[in-house]
C-alpha cells in the first residue's frame, strides 16, 4: 500500500501546554505514513516532554535554541525551514499564535516559521476562555492572511476541567490532513512526461562523456506532478535517486535512447518538462572495444551534435502539447533562455545559474526564473522539493490559461 507521505520531509514544532505529549504520537503517525520528521521545541515544550522522547522516536537530534553554536555549525534555523517540505506546529500554544501573528522570531520556532518557504500548519490546543477571546481569534485571523493553515481545535472534556472549544485536533485527523495538502488536482487527468539526470555519451565500453547533473530537481518535479494528480512518466539518464511513489520510470543512458523514449510517448503525453542535462556532444563512431594506452600522449576523438530533443519536439509542431524546458547556464543568464525558449517554440522556460555552487547540479536547493513569451517570474533559493511545488503549479495555472484563452 501506498504510503500518503512517503518522502515528504515534516518538521514538527513543538509549544508549551499539556496536549505537548500527544506531539509523541503525531510523530510516530507521520513516519507510518512514510514521512522523514525532525522536531523543534520551545522551552516551555520541554516542561511536558523531554527532547529525548522526541529524539528517540524521530531518530533525530532535537532542535531547541536560536543560537546553539553545535546547531548553527550544520543546521541553522535557514537550513531547518529550507529542509522542510511542511512544517507543522503541533500543539499550537495561544502565546505562541500570538508571537507569530507579530511576525516575532526571538525564539528558534518563531524564527523557522519566519524563514519558511513552505507551507507552515498550526493545531492550536489552549483553554476554551483562551480561545473564544478576541485577542487570539484576531491572532488567528491575521495569520491566515499569510496562507498559514489553521487545523481547528476540537470541542470537549479539556485538563482544566471545563468543556469547549481548545482540545487539540484528534491525531488521526491531524495526519490526515497534513497528508492531503500535498495532494492537489490541478493537473488530474493529465500525463505529464518530465526527463532528469545526465545522458553518457559512449566513448569505447569503459568511458563515456557526460555531466554532474544529479537529477534532483527533475525527480522532484516528477513527484510534484504526481502530488498534482498527473500521471508521471519519468525518462532517466543514470542518478542515484529513489523513484518517487507512483511514477513510471524509463531509464535510459544516451541522447538518442532519451529521444526515442520521449517520441514514443507524444501521442499520450498532454506536458512534456525537459529537466535533463542533456550533453551535446557525442563520439561520432565509439571503439568497439576498451581504448588502450599507447606510446602517443595524444588521444583525438571526433565529437557530433547529439539530438536537441526539445527541438525535434517543436518540429511536431503539435499545438496541444505544452513543453517546459531547462537552461541551465552559467552567464548571460535571462538572454541565453529567452533564445531558446523562441528558438524551439516553448511555452515555458526555466533559467537557472549553474554557476552558483550553492545552486548547482549536486545542491538540494535552487532558485530560477521562469520565463514566457510574455512573462517573467522569478522563484527565490528553497529546496528543490518545495521549487519543484511552485513551478508544478505555475505550469498548470498557464496550462488552465492556454487552454482557456487558446
Amino acid at each position: 500500500m501506498t504510503k500518503r507521505l512517503s518522502n515528504k520531509r515534516i518538521l514538527l514544532g513543538v509549544t508549551g501546554g499539556i496536549a505537548a505529549y500527544k506531539s509523541a504520537e503525531i510523530c510516530r503517525r507521520l513516519q507510518d505514513e512514510g514521512a522523514e520528521v525532525r522536531t523543534a521545541m520551545t522551552s516551555a515544550a520541554q516542561k511536558f516532554i523531554t527532547p529525548l522522547t522526541l529524539q528517540a522516536l524521530s531518530r533525530n537530534p532535537v532542535h531547541l535554541d536560536l543560537l546553539d553554536a553545535q546547531t548553527e555549525s550544520a543546521m541553522g534555523h535557514i537550513e531547518v525551514a529550507r529542509w522542510a517540505d511542511i512544517i507543522l506546529i503541533a500543539p499550537a500554544s495561544a502565546d505562541f499564535i500570538s508571537r507569530l501573528a507579530q511576525g516575532r522570531s526571538d525564539d528558534l520556532l518563531t524564527a523557522i516559521c519566519l524563514a519558511a518557504d513552505c507551507k507552515v500548519v498550526l493545531a492550536p490546543s489552549m483553554n476554551r476562555s483562551m480561545w473564544e477571546k478576541d485577542a487570539t481569534q484576531n491572532n488567528i485571523c491575521e495569520i491566515q492572511k499569510r496562507e498559514i493553515a489553521i487545523l481547528r481545535p476540537g470541542e470537549g472534556d479539556q485538563a482544566c476541567g471545563e468543556i469547549g472549544v481548545g482540545r487539540l485536533m484528534e491525531v488521526g485527523n491531524i495526519v490526515n490532513s497534513v497528508s492531503e495538502m500535498f495532494e492537489t488536482c490541478s493537473l488530474a487527468g493529465k500525463h505529464v512526461v518530465v526527463t532528469a539526470g545526465p545522458t553518457r555519451e559512449a566513448i569505447d565500453p569503459v568511458r563515456y562523456i557526460s555531466n554532474h547533473s544529479s537529477g534532483k530537481q527533475g525527480y522532484a518535479i516528477a513527484e510534484a506532478a504526481i502530488e498534482a494528480g498527473a500521471r508521471v512518466t519519468l525518462i532517466s539518464g543514470p542518478t542515484n535517486l529513489s523513484v518517487p511513489s507512483r511514477v513510471e520510470i524509463i531509464n535510459i543512458e544516451s541522447a538518442e535512447e532519451m529521444l526515442e523514449k520521449t517520441l514514443n510517448l507524444i501521442e499520450t503525453m498532454d506536458i512534456f518538462i525537459s529537466v535533463a542535462a542533456v550533453a551535446d556532444f557525442k563520439v561520432e563512431t565509439p571503439a568497439p572495444s576498451k581504448i588502450k594506452k599507447t606510446g602517443d600522449p595524444n588521444l583525438n576523438l571526433v565529437l557530433s551534435r547529439t539530438p536537441d530533443i526539445l527541438l525535434e519536439i517543436s518540429k511536431l509542431n503539435r499545438r496541444d502539447l505544452f513543453t517546459v524546458g531547462f537552461a541551465a547556464e552559467t552567464e548571460n543568464l535571462i538572454g541565453n533562455a529567452k533564445k531558446k525558449l523562441n528558438e524551439k517554440s516553448l511555452n515555458l522556460i526555466v533559467a537557472n545559474n549553474i554557476g552558483d555552487p550553492e545552486i548547482g547540479f549536486d545542491s538540494d536547493l535552487n532558485e530560477v526564473t521562469v520565463l514566457g513569451h510574455h512573462l517573467c517570474e522569478k522563484f527565490p533559493k528553497s529546496s528543490k522539493k518545495n521549487l519543484a511545488r511552485k513551478l508544478v503549479a505555475f505550469i498548470a495555472k498557464e496550462l488552465r490559461e492556454s487552454e482557456i484563452y487558446g
